[in-house]
């Protein structure tokens, strides 16, 4: 019988508990190819999608739909940041109650899925809305001080077709947060996905290598050095990974025994995977060879790691298979073309965006704040 091992990083069958893995029958090879294809299939359209919607993302009109850039900096530092704070949960988790700790994220993670869920189908539902709606325009805004040391907080521009979806995501976090069904639970999952590989943007090659090559140390060491991720992610109500269950053929949507994929596994090699789309949009070729090599490696990677959990029949850390895959077979097509140097040298462009305010005078975020 196929034991559940949940946690974020890995791909593995969740019970929701000792007693009810006991009474569940082992999962078909039907229901396990269903749930583990489905489960390939979800990590892909958010990485797809979120890398196209990652070209044009810096044209948007809001502050909020601008791209985080990541530095090499931030890159080292990240996998530090993130043990800390899954070592600060599972001590949460041990000192005070479970049920208080998880109503409190599903609150926060019922606000953040909805906002993702709502910026997620925007572009979708705008395309469907009749010529004649009224649509009206809104702004947000929050300014700190006053005259030349002024300085926005919030400015945020929205119109009554994001109210329409932002009520649509609404029904989708409610039924999240009564009934944590799975499908809710995908919804947000998926959202939360495709924003990160949207709006997180590496700002190099060099860059995305650090990131990744930390955060495979990190996956290894929680996954096989010690237990901390596995308790955290079977304490952790929230939709931070995807889940399909195996046993859909025999009970439907009622069914509850789940495999699993935690969202790193989808977000990190994704926003590598979107900045190597855009080195090809910047190479002017009209061609996308290192996304689709990436894209490509990323199946092999993930296939990779479901087929090894099956043979040594314990959860594996995704990322690593997934790292060196999606490192090393774009820098191959790199060797092969000769275009290491240029893969190397391609920096993405962060010029700082303007301030409304100050937008007659030139004046860019930047200098304001020099000031």
């Amino acid at each position: 019988m196929e034991q559940a091992e949940a946690h974020n990083g890995s791909v593995a069958g969740e019970a929701p508990s000792a007693g009810a893995a006991a009474a569940r029958p082992p999962a078909t090879p039907e229901g396990m190819a269903l749930a583990y294809g489905s489960l390939v299939v979800m990590a892909l359209l958010p990485i797809f999608f979120g890398a196209l919607r990652s070209v044009s993302c810096a044209k948007g009109k809001n502050a909020s739909d601008m791209p985080e850039t990541i530095t090499s900096r931030d890159a080292a530092r990240f996998p530090i940041v993130a043990s800390c704070t899954l070592l600060g949960l599972y001590l949460f988790f041990k000192i005070f109650s479970q049920e208080y700790i998880n109503l409190l994220l599903s609150m926060y993670f019922f606000v953040l899925g909805i906002l993702a869920l709502s910026h997620t189908i925007s572009p979708v539902m705008n395309k469907f809305f009749p010529a004649n709606f009224p649509n009206k325009q809104y702004q947000l805004l929050f300014t700190q001080g006053s005259g030349e040391t002024k300085e926005e907080i919030v400015n945020y521009e929205f119109d009554t077709k994001d109210l329409v979806c932002l009520a649509m995501s609404s029904v989708v976090g409610v039924w999240y947060l009564l009934r944590k069904h799975w499908i809710a639970n995908n919804l947000f999952g998926l959202a939360f996905s495709l924003n990160g590989v949207e709006l997180l943007h590496l700002n190099n090659v060099s860059t995305g290598c650090i990131l990744l090559g930390g955060l495979f140390v990190y996956d290894v060491f929680w996954v096989f050095g010690t237990n901390v991720m596995v308790t955290v992610a079977k304490s952790f109500e929230a939709p931070i990974k995807l889940v399909f269950p195996q046993d859909l053929l025999e009970k439907g949507l009622e069914a509850d025994n789940f495999a699993m994929l935690g969202l790193g596994d989808i977000v990190i090699p994704g926003i590598f995977i979107a900045l190597l789309l855009r080195f090809d949009i910047s190479l002017k070729k009209n061609t996308h060879t290192y996304f689709y090599t990436s894209f490509v490696a990323y199946i092999f990677g993930l296939g990779l790691t479901i087929f090894i959990m099956h043979i040594f029949k314990h959860a594996q850390p995704a990322l690593l298979y997934l790292v060196p895959a999606c490192i090393g077979f774009p820098l191959l097509v790199a060797l092969a073309k000769g275009e290491v140097t240029e893969m190397f040298s391609y920096e993405e462009n962060t010029t700082p965006k303007e301030v409304p305010g100050d937008a007659k005078e030139g004046k860019t975020e930047l200098e304001k704040k020099e000031k």
